[in-house]
């Protein structure tokens, strides 16, 4: 009785859940590539410039500008200086010369004694010269060649256009585990993981670099690598929502090989501009889909989901996946505390024994349509065979336990010295 005590009480130091609960999986190195995370190490990041629209040689007008103009007799006395107009702060206009004439909706302006004037399109010299030669033509009893005409730009037209931000989630995030150093746990959350912003941008201002500049710079490691721009004036919602429902309608997991449904479409709203490229990779936006109009939402996406968990014998937790380089299950299992190939010791009968390591890590990784798929990594193995330092994807889930035999060994082991040296000693 006493034997057979003992016995149980060592099975159960060297919890056998190998034995008693196996999990179905597959080996590591016999995973489809489609199951596997997309490398990030390789990529850099995109030029910086090609989020912003080259600034043209001469400004071309357009409705809601604002013209400065001076017209000696007619907007202005005769033998009188103009009026000068000092620019709006953070404004690179130079100041502005004459009365503030704007340019309506149709692309023309209204001045005293002639015919309303089309600007659209043109230059600000070009502007000036047609004037001119419409008062010298038009108002020949008012105005003569010696009566002076300036034409300045008073005010630039904008484009109203929102930010949405939600790359600072990971601010407030983490806490003290005892023994394994710092290490995150459940996701603290904060009220400033959102931000949102309505900018006024002028023209040839009015891009994605721009908009980016005025609300804090580029993205950080805490946003994912994208930047979406989501188009105003195409916005249809009830479109929008009829496509979506006739897509997951005939776009079933069944009817794709592994059950991976594609991304949905969504050409007509939305422009994705990554912000990190592969080696060899062209940018495939437009130069045109980094201008913003009227009413455009740029939308920086937060990294909050991408996270990993960990359970069974490495201690549980929530981990951020890095964004710019890759995370192997060896790194992983490191970060949660465990170290791959140190001696571990068991306290048996007042002293300690080395006890053989767990080596099988079980990735439990997510598919579409609800499923799952168990990837069985052999940690030894993997030390020095690449193909089974598979990269983490957000979303997995890894569980260390002892294979089969690591745990016959240290039930040998501690039966041996549980029992076994005492009969000795006997």
């Amino acid at each position: 009785m006493f034997m057979l005590a003992s016995a149980l009480m060592t099975l159960s130091l060297t919890g056998c859940t190998a034995l008693f609960s196996p999990i179905d999986s597959i080996p590591a190195a016999r995973v489809p590539a489609q199951f596997l995370a997309e490398p990030q190490a390789n990529k850099v990041p995109i030029d910086a410039a090609r989020l912003r629209q080259p600034k043209p040689e001469f400004y071309t007008l357009d409705s809601e500008d604002v013209l400065g103009i001076f017209i000696e007799g007619v907007l202005g006395n005769l033998d009188e200086a103009p009026p000068v107009q000092i620019p709006q702060p953070n404004s690179d206009l130079p100041p502005a010369i004459g009365f503030p004439v704007p340019i309506r909706d149709d692309g023309t302006i209204s001045l005293p004694l002639i015919q309303p004037i089309p600007v659209r399109g043109l230059t600000i010299q070009q502007a000036e010269a047609l004037i001119s030669r419409a008062y010298l033509d038009g108002a020949k009893p008012f105005l003569t060649k010696e009566n002076r005409i300036i034409v300045t730009l008073f005010r630039e037209r904008t484009h109203r256009v929102f930010v949405i931000r939600q790359d600072n989630s990971f601010a407030q995030r983490g806490q003290q585990f005892q023994g394994v150093g710092q290490r995150f746990g459940v996701t603290d959350r904060n009220d400033q993981s959102s931000r949102g912003f309505v900018l006024q941008l002028a023209a040839y201002k009015n891009d994605v670099l721009n908009a980016l500049s005025a609300t804090g710079g580029l993205p950080g490691v805490n946003a994912k690598a994208q930047i979406r721009v989501l188009r105003g004036d195409r916005l249809d919602i009830a479109r929008r929502d009829a496509q979506l429902a006739e897509f997951y309608r005939s776009n079933t997991p069944d009817k794709f090989p592994y059950g991976i449904v594609p991304t949905v479409p969504d050409a007509t709203n939305s422009i994705t501009i990554p912000l990190r490229l592969g080696p060899g990779e062209v940018p495939t936006f437009r130069p045109e889909d980094i201008i913003l109009r009227d009413g455009d939402i740029v939308y920086v996406d937060s990294r909050e989901t991408d996270v990993y968990y960990t359970q069974g014998l490495l201690q549980g937790g929530e981990f951020p996946l890095p964004r710019d380089y890759d995370l192997d299950v060896l790194a992983a299992v490191s970060l949660a505390g465990t170290s791959v190939g140190a001696a571990q010791q068991t306290g048996l009968l007042g002293g300690s024994v080395s006890r053989t390591q767990p080596t099988e890590l079980i990735v439990l990784r997510r598919l579409p349509g609800d499923r799952q798929l168990n990837i069985r990594v052999d940690l030894n193995e993997a030390i020095n065979d690449p193909r089974q330092r598979i990269l983490v994807k957000a979303g997995d889930t890894l569980t260390l336990r002892f294979k089969p035999q690591e745990e016959l060994i240290n039930f040998a082991t501690a039966t041996f010295f549980t029992f076994g040296v005492n009969r000795i000693f006997r």
